[in-house]
């Protein structure tokens, strides 16, 4: 008989087979969605060194939206920082909270600190730790271009309010802009600080009096949730703990992750260099001159090129800084009046205001209170006294042209010598700068006599023997 004419009958052990095989079915269906024995989840690694800015903000980010929990089971943010901006802290906060994994603020190596900025983002994360000798605090924001909040440091500042018994407050500063800014991060970190359930008022004491602490005391205030040596060792400690992800509460197990350090790619280190102040300032003059130079010189094309490419990377970079316009027209009104002294010729006094206004535009553009964010002065001083020197040269050249004879038009012929070709009574030709003249002189002349120009009366010379 042909296989193909077998049929299944009916009865209890033909019911049997059927189930049977639908299970099987379903099982091969479900069997590839389940989790692969030899497929390890990770503990990713990201460096946050230095400063906090949005190069640092943008590689956070980026890792934190792209991660994924069949993959990864935690990911940590190893820190060493003075601080940075708001806008890309908060902007690393918000990738943290709507992270899908959990995140840990590992404060490490040894005398690394999470300072200012850093401390908003330890409180933001699920798991705040440290390694020894290092410390967290000082989280009071600065104003940028402003007097500092910090009690007793920058100039001596008016009394700021006081409290129900008449007392000075020294935790607030003393005008309303300074209170708004601080009593925002405040709330802002003791926000955090409930989400995580930490110490909430040492956070808020950090903020409103700049509190700093070091490893074991922070641990002992539960201000961390851990002192590990190293990322295995943290991994060991934080095993079990239970941690809010998603809004979701679920237990850590991380002693088994295999540890990957996922290093800043080509971007980040890109955003990273036009973002630093000094190459931001040196791309937007680069792109200045250039553009200048193309206008004087039509057809150059290269300077022309090379200046707009680089103002409109300054452009980009500097839309991502915090910097202060005023300063920003000042150095543009600098750079105008020294290229007006160049084509004017002044003699320096439009010159030397111009650098006066660069100097002053350059030190007030970017702020001077933000770690990493201000520009160099030795820079400043190096571009200040090329800009001096230029217009002393030009200067210079000025002078001398006008201690210099004249070479053209009219007045070059003044005083000049010739030779008689023709003469007739009071009138001939005679030939000066190897052109031939009309002339006329007080008394007839012979040719070949050697003669001077005394004048010009339109197309005839006034001469004289030499």
């Amino acid at each position: 008989m042909h296989p193909r004419s077998i049929k299944i009958g009916s009865g209890p052990w033909t019911d049997l087979l059927r189930c049977a095989i639908r299970l099987a079915g379903i099982a091969l269906a479900v069997l590839p969605l389940l989790p692969q024995p030899g497929a390890a989840k990770q503990a990713l690694v990201l460096d946050v060194q230095g400063a906090i800015g949005p190069a640092i903000a943008d590689y956070v980010a980026r890792n934190l939206r792209s991660v994924r929990p069949d993959e990864v089971g935690i990911v940590i943010l190893r820190m060493n920082t003075p601080g940075g901006l708001d806008s890309s802290m908060r902007e690393i906060n918000a990738a943290i909270l709507a992270a899908p994994v959990p995140v840990a603020t590992y404060v490490a190596p040894n005398g690394a600190r999470a300072a200012s900025a850093g401390t908003y983002i330890a409180y933001a994360s699920s798991i705040a730790a440290m390694a020894p000798g290092t410390n967290i605090g000082a989280a009071t924001p600065i104003q940028l271009g402003g007097p500092s909040f910090f009690p007793g440091g920058g100039p001596q500042q008016p009394p700021g309010p006081r409290n129900g018994q008449g007392k000075e407050n020294p935790a607030e500063p003393a005008d309303t802009e300074s209170r708004k800014i601080v009593n925002d991060a405040a709330a802002y970190i003791r926000g955090l600080a409930e989400l995580n359930g930490r110490n909430a008022d040492w956070a808020v004491e950090a903020v409103r009096t700049a509190a700093s602490l070091p490893a074991s005391e922070a641990l002992r205030l539960h201000v961390i949730d851990a002192i590990a040596d190293d990322v295995p060792d943290l991994l060991r400690r934080i095993e079990g703990r239970s941690v809010r992800v998603a809004g979701k509460t679920e237990p850590l197990t991380t002693a088994d992750l295999e540890v990957v350090t996922v290093a800043p790619d080509w971007r980040t280190e890109l955003l990273a260099v036009i973002t630093n102040p000094n190459v931001a300032f040196i791309l937007m003059l680069v792109g200045i001159y250039g553009l200048l130079f193309e206008f004087l010189n039509p057809g150059a094309v290269a300077p022309g090129l090379v200046g707009a490419l680089s103002l409109l990377v300054a452009l980009y970079a500097l839309n991502l800084l915090p910097i202060n316009y005023a300063g920003a027209a000042l150095v543009l009104l600098g750079i105008g009046l020294m290229v007006a002294e160049a084509h004017i010729g002044s003699f320096g006094a439009i010159g030397v205001a111009g650098i006066v206004a660069f100097v002053i535009g350059a030190i007030l553009m970017f702020p001077s209170g933000a770690p990493g964010l201000a520009l160099s002065r030795p820079l400043l001083a190096g571009i200040a006294a090329a800009s001096a020197v230029f217009f002393l040269l030009i200067l210079g050249m000025l002078l001398r042209s006008r201690r210099r004879a004249v070479v053209t038009g009219g007045e070059a012929l003044l005083g000049a010598g010739g030779e008689v070709l023709f003469w007739q009574g009071t009138e001939g030709r005679v030939r000066v700068h190897s052109e031939v003249w009309r002339a006329r002189a007080a008394s007839s002349l012979q040719p070949g006599t050697r003669i001077k120009v005394n004048a010009r009366e339109g197309l005839v010379l006034v001469v004289e023997p030499a």
